[in-house]
């Protein structure tokens, strides 16, 4: 099993390539790209480039008005729902004195100035992963959101009883949606007890529905034979029961679509140190989840197109020689 990078590797790479040496005096700049196998900077160049990321969403990396300043955007399709749950504290948070006005056609911009950078390897190194980090730290606004109301609630339940808990306590808070996908989303929901999330996936074919059967049922077997600590996870075609009255949940009744649930209600998934981590590993479920799919796929295919050239070899073999 491959398990994805959270950051976009093509940033980082490109980030890597501009930062190295550079701002550094020429002599120290020059041994420090020979130590880290980069070739050496020179003067800096110009960038326009579109980046591809999973679930459609577009990264633009350029230098428009000077070529020490770079200029990265990025569009999703579901930015508006991202922002009502929080998304912009959360960027504004984690990218504060980069960010400037978004980029037309995008959503959200910041800019780094190559003449302004950290002095320390550290601190450019983690600043690159920043930066590449940045799906991930916009798409982490709902789930964060989720924690925060799981700890408030969590906190109002432990001054009642289960019987003589309030309504709202007992129901846990509404259900976030994230309309990410054209016709998938993802549903989180907190609670006292546990924060739960909900992929719908859609399956285009009937053997993607065989795959993905099997993979959740490993997920669900693994945890009862071994990981205990690992979160419940249940698979289903009709909408859960945490989805009832929901807007835009669809029960296909076809298998078409399947809703993939995953409970944390574990105490050790739930605490602000595990939150980060946490977050993470549940954002790229989907892509983990189809990549998989398609790599089973290919896999059982590369096998049947090497067992029918064995069998056609056999076949030559056999074959007696053609009378003179």
């Amino acid at each position: 099993m491959l398990l994805l990078d959270y950051q976009n590797a093509l940033i980082q790479s490109i980030l890597t390539e501009r930062f190295s040496g550079f701002g550094f005096p020429p002599l120290l700049g020059h041994i420090i790209t020979k130590l880290t196998s980069q070739p050496d900077v020179g003067p800096p160049a110009t960038i326009d480039q579109t980046v591809s990321d999973f679930d459609g969403v577009l990264f633009h990396i350029s230098t428009p008005e000077t070529k020490t300043k770079i200029v990265l955007s990025i569009q999703i399709r579901c930015f508006k729902d991202l922002v009502r749950y929080g998304a912009e504290q959360v960027l504004m948070r984690e990218y504060g004195p980069y960010v400037i006005a978004p980029e037309p056609g995008f959503d959200f911009s910041v800019m780094v100035d190559l003449e302004s950078l950290p002095e320390e390897k550290e601190a450019r190194d983690e600043l690159i992963m920043k930066m590449a980090l940045l799906k991930r730290n916009a798409m982490a606004a709902p789930f964060e959101q989720a924690y925060q109301e799981h700890y408030q609630l969590r906190e109002e339940a432990s001054k009642y009883t289960s019987e003589e808990a309030p309504q709202g306590v007992r129901e846990g808070g509404e259900v976030m949606v994230i309309q990410y996908r054209e016709e998938e989303a993802i549903y989180v929901k907190a609670s006292h007890d546990r924060v739960t999330v909900i992929f719908s996936t859609v399956f285009r074919e009937e053997t993607d529905r065989v795959f993905g059967k099997v993979f959740i049922q490993e997920f669900v077997d693994a945890r009862r034979r071994a990981i205990q600590n690992a979160p419940q996870v249940l698979f289903r075609n009709d909408p859960p029961l945490e989805l009832q009255g929901v807007p835009g949940v669809v029960n296909s009744g076809t298998g078409e679509i399947g809703y993939v649930t995953f409970g944390s209600s574990i105490p050790r998934h739930l605490t602000v140190q595990r939150m980060p981590e946490v977050i993470s590993h549940i954002q790229t479920f989907r892509d983990y989840f189809h990549y998989h799919i398609k790599a089973s796929k290919a896999y059982i295919h590369s096998r049947m197109r090497k067992r029918t050239a064995d069998f056609l070899q056999v076949t030559t073999m056999t074959n007696p020689d053609p009378l003179p």
